[in-house]
């Protein structure tokens, strides 16, 4: 593949296939003047005075995503995260091709000759491409820097080769092309060059050679090779649902909630719940007892403050499965660990001659530093004190705090995660009586 190089060296080879286009069509003893073959923006071109000259000049004007190729070795990063390949960046590159003369009838000659060196020279060969970018005999030391990088593009290696395709551009496209580039406008034609590939080269992680298609028979001495099965649903296990009894929020958990888990395949031996979380880097496993039920289990979450702090968790089966003699793993099914305030009445509470209230709660799991905990009462919010050390009671202050006598309804806010406070079980659902009654 190419590198981050290859568009400069596309420009650079198109440049030298036309410099050595007119020397070998004699355009200097033709036009009676010297060419400049260039590559720079429009504006940048004197086309009056003493520096006027005939010229052809290459612009690239745009660069887009090439459709074909853009979705090549995808995707790229396995479920960890972890990259598996490098797709290569597939673009194709627009260009005008704009010639410039200081006597009659001079741009047209330039022009022609250019479009019959790019008509005859459809594809851009390998070995124009080394010649143009590693010139021999001549020195690399004599060629300006930009040149002199340019001799490591690896362009020539890539596993595409570069076609050249004549593209129509309309009056009006043109008009605002050159209008945005405040120059004057010379006899043009826009061209395509297509396909460059740019890879950046970065170690990736490649898998081992799969040995057997299932396990090895030794009696059959072959490999079992794949089990076929009759139906829609995946031989697999596979968690499609989780379901706190206590109040059927769904996938959010309280510690210490009895919890029914729904799915299929799920019967076997050596089973366990693993719980990961990726912010903390938390893992905590939960034994399972074995099962014939293949649709469903039911466990309880322990209620441990210090290992299962309040998050976004991932849930996951481990089991082995009747006649196997390996664990399989199910998919990954997410839940919320929600909070809990566990004072009611609170630890302590108080207003002050300005009417501020004063709240200090007690709660679970415990709530680690740089967590984000508001407390709510009804509509009004307030963030928590800060705190320097993992703890399990917080302290807020109430500036516009309901008035006395009231009962709101206390939500404990962490992270964005809010502690459970409807019950669902309830037909219709309701809410957990959860108030203080303020002074």
């Amino acid at each position: 593949m190419s590198n981050a190089l290859a568009i400069a060296g596309v420009t650079a080879v198109l440049r030298d296939l036309l410099d050595s286009g007119v020397v070998d069509h004699q355009l200097t003893d033709t036009l009676g003047a010297g060419v400049t073959v260039s590559a720079l923006p429009p504006d940048q071109i004197a086309i009056e005075g003493a520096a006027a000259a005939p010229r052809l000049n290459l612009f690239l004007h745009q660069v887009t995503p090439n459709a074909a190729l853009r979705n090549t070795m995808l995707p790229m990063r396995d479920s960890a995260g972890r990259r598996t390949a490098n797709p290569p960046l597939a673009l194709d590159l627009h260009y005008l091709l704009t010639a410039y003369g200081v006597q009659e009838l001079q741009a047209e000659v330039l022009l022609g000759y250019a479009l019959l060196m790019l008509h005859e020279t459809p594809v851009i060969t390998r070995e124009a491409i080394r010649t143009a970018l590693q010139p021999d005999p001549v020195s690399g030391a004599l060629l300006p820097t930009v040149f002199q990088a340019l001799r490591s593009a690896d362009l020539a290696d890539q596993v595409e080769l570069l076609k050249i395709t004549p593209q129509p551009m309309g009056g009006e496209e043109m008009s605002r092309l050159w209008s945005a580039l405040q120059a004057r406008y010379r006899p043009t034609a826009a061209f395509q060059v297509s396909v460059v590939l740019i890879e950046r080269s970065r170690p990736v992680l490649t898998p081992l050679p799969v040995l057997t298609r299932g396990r090895f028979d030794p009696a059959l001495q072959r490999e079992v090779g794949v089990a076929v099965g009759a139906g829609l649903t995946p031989p697999f296990p596979t968690l499609e649902g989780v379901l706190a009894a206590a109040h059927e929020t769904p996938a959010t958990l309280r510690p210490g909630d009895a919890v029914q888990v729904v799915g299929h395949h799920l019967a076997g031996t050596n089973r366990s719940l693993v719980l990961r979380n990726a912010r903390f880097g938390l893992e905590q496993s939960i034994a399972l007892p074995d099962a014939t039920l293949e649709t469903g289990f039911d466990f309880v979450l322990p209620n441990l403050p210090a290992a299962l702090p309040v998050g976004i968790w991932q849930l996951e089966l481990q089991l082995q499965r009747p006649g196997e003699a390996r664990l399989r793993t199910s998919n990954a099914l997410p839940l919320a660990l929600a909070p809990q305030v566990t004072s009611f009445p609170p630890v302590a509470m108080a207003r002050d001659a300005a009417g501020t209230l004063s709240v200090t709660i007690a709660c679970e799991p415990a709530l680690r530093v740089g967590q984000k905990v508001a407390l709510l009462l009804d509509s009004r919010e307030a963030m928590a004190e800060p705190f320097a050390a993992d703890t399990q009671q917080l302290s807020f202050a109430f500036a516009d705090a309901p008035p006395a006598g009231g009962t709101p309804l206390v939500r404990l806010r962490v992270d964005g995660i809010e502690s459970v406070v409807v019950n669902r079980a309830a037909r219709p659902p309701v809410f957990f009586n959860l108030r203080f009654t303020l002074p």
